[in-house]
């Protein structure tokens, strides 16, 4: 059937009535150099050198797995994400709108936890130890660069009124400046008389809910410093953390930031988690994260809140407290986590997914980032048309001019040529690049030497005084192995350079492929048939215009 002509006829139709079908119905995806998206180059954040090279494999190949799924729940179409070496990892999104939003869905731990919030009496108890072992760490030179020096004699306050925060009334300050003789004025003229504060932490403290600090939010980010130190964690009680909260709080026109008190040791991890859904609470119309543990999670979730009715579960996530809720009752295998009023509902979306895909191996940090907008992506469009559109007009006029009526047929067989490689991306869902525009008119370079190579040995059979039809078998079985080996040679590199390329290469790779493919079946099969079909209009002794 593939030789007669009738056969030839049926399988070109198929295959135009193929390419033609996937193109109108799924079109032509473009890629992140022609409409434009987010280029990210990821690398293991591990400062210290504490991974081994084997460990630093793992955790990137466990990452490449997690983000795409990350990335496959966010709908981004045909992303490329690849590792490179054995701590790098590739990921380019091809028409994405929220750069910002795409990049915390990669980027984030998504570690969660639940934790029993504690009763502050501990740490209560030893804040004068926490105290002093910030003066030991920073010292007395590091606490005035922070700012932490007072004008106040160096008696300590009471650790109950730093505690609470409590302010003085400005009368009673006032007379109790005139008992002590100080003088405002000469304490401003003299800052180097200024006491060191020996409640560096105490006093950033106010009293909070039921295992919770609050901290005015703009002494955050040193308390944050305070709690970081090696000796602050030392001198903390056994088994007790500090951990921040999620949002912050609006008191009396101020904001504030709880830190909870908290297990060290969480008694249920993400691991137990089988599935997240984003909803909104239909009591309080607030976004919110319905999740299901499995049946060990289950089991352990629901033995610990029956024993702890009345206490509070914190809810943490990338060592921040999401949420705090009261334990009502025994809970089993579903629960929720609320996000509070401040939250949309992408967030608890975006909450879900990475929830749903699981927790990185290790953290991972952007080493390089590029955006390409979608305005330089219409520039390589036009550009690339304009480029097609040349190259076609001068492979036309010199096809006619030399071949005549070979190369009209030529020039119809290319046509089919370049409908097949359209349809061989819309059937492969491949992006069509900027690298790929390249690749597609190269592929048609390709095709026309084919053309000419078969051509050029049917007019060294003409010459011989060979009979047209026999001159043109003899043409294309004379061409065939030049063209097998320079489209077999090209295809191998093609395929070696999508194996190992990244990017533009890859784009390059598979539209050339494509392209070789197409080129090698128009030229040996769809010229063919049209000279088949030229040939039965002809009587054998007739010339032929070639």
């Amino acid at each position: 059937m593939l030789k007669s002509f009738r056969g030839r006829i049926i399988v070109i139709l198929a295959a135009i009535g193929l390419s033609g079908g996937y193109l109108w119905t799924r079109g032509i995806k473009l890629g992140l150099d022609l409409q434009g998206g987010i280029h990210l180059v990821l690398e293991i954040d591990d400062p210290d050198g504490t991974l081994t090279d084997e460990r630093r494999i793992d955790a990137i190949e466990r990452a490449e797995r997690i983000i795409r799924t990350r990335i496959d729940e966010f709908g981004v179409e045909e992303p490329l994400i690849q590792t490179v070496g054995s701590d790098r990892l590739i990921v380019e999104l091809a028409g994405v709108e929220d750069e910002s939003r795409a990049k915390e869905i990669i980027n984030q731990q998504a570690y969660l936890e639940w934790k029993l919030v504690l009763e502050t009496t501990e740490v209560d108890q030893a804040l004068e130890r926490l105290d002093r072992a910030v003066v030991v760490a920073i010292g007395e030179e590091g606490l005035r660069e922070m700012g932490r020096a007072t004008g106040a004699t160096s008696q300590a306050t009471p650790i109950e009124q730093l505690l609470f925060n409590e302010p003085q009334d400005s009368a009673a300050a006032a007379d109790s400046a005139a008992a002590t003789g100080e003088d405002a004025t000469a304490e401003a003229a003299e800052p180097e008389e200024q006491e060191l504060n020996l409640r560096p932490f105490t006093g950033l403290l106010n009293r909070g809910d039921v295992g919770t600090y609050t901290i005015d939010a703009s002494d955050v980010e040193t308390a944050s410093e305070f709690i970081a130190l090696p000796e602050f964690q030392r001198a903390l009680p056994r088994d007790v953390s500090l951990q921040w909260g999620w949002d912050s709080l609006a008191m009396g026109g101020r904001f504030y930031r709880e830190l909870y008190v908290l297990e060290e040791d969480p008694f249920l991890t993400g691991e137990q988690l089988d599935n997240a859904t984003a909803n909104r609470d239909q009591q309080f119309n607030q976004p919110q994260v319905l999740f299901d543990l499995n049946r060990r999670g289950g089991r352990a979730f629901q033995q610990l809140t029956g024993a702890h009715i009345g206490d509070r579960i914190a809810i943490v996530l990338d060592g921040e407290v999401v949420s705090a809720p009261v334990v009502r009752d025994r809970i089993g295998s579903r629960g929720s986590i609320d996000l509070g009023q401040g939250a949309d509902m992408s967030e608890a979306t975006d909450l879900a997914l990475v929830l749903r895909a699981g927790a990185l191996p290790a953290p991972l940090r952007i080493m390089e980032e590029r955006l390409v907008g979608p305005s330089l992506g219409q520039d390589s469009i036009d550009q690339g048309q304009i480029a097609g559109i040349v190259g076609l007009i001068a492979v036309v006029t010199t096809m006619l001019f030399y071949y005549r009526v070979a190369g009209l047929l030529a020039i119809f067989a290319l046509g089919v040529y370049v409908l097949l490689v359209l349809g061989g991306l819309a059937v492969f869902n491949a992006n069509l690049t900027l690298p790929g525009i390249a690749g597609l008119i190269l592929s048609i370079g390709m095709a026309v030497d084919a053309n000419v190579l078969i051509f050029e040995r049917v007019r060294e059979e003409l010459a011989a005084r060979r009979a047209p039809r026999t001159a043109v078998d003899e043409g294309f079985g004379n061409a065939l192995s030049a063209i097998v080996d320079a489209n077999i040679t090209t295809l191998i590199t093609g395929l070696i350079l999508f194996q190992f390329g990244t990017g533009p290469v890859r784009g390059f790779a598979v539209t050339l492929c494509i392209g070789i493919v197409a080129s090698f079946f128009s030229a040996l099969y769809v010229t063919r048939t049209l000279f088949m079909m030229y040939l039965s209009r002809k009587r054998g002794s007739d010339p032929i215009s070639i």
